[in-house]
């Protein structure tokens, strides 16, 4: 079995409240110079089969 780690982020230029929020309580915080801040998520999969890179591939595209 192949371990395939998946990292889904929001795309460019779509609104992403949580990535908002966190980037305020930083501020809050007192961490000056943060940027842009995204949340997504990650996702783990384990596959079976002759070319399982690929089998992710296909996953991802649709």
């Amino acid at each position: 079995m192949t371990r395939i780690v998946v990292t889904v982020m929001p795309r460019e230029g779509v609104l992403d409240p949580q990535g908002q929020t966190v980037h305020g309580a930083l501020e809050r915080l007192g961490f000056d110079g943060v940027g842009d801040v995204r949340i997504g998520r990650r996702i783990e999969l384990e596959l079976e089969g002759s070319n399982p890179e690929e089998a992710a591939r296909e996953m991802c595209r649709r």
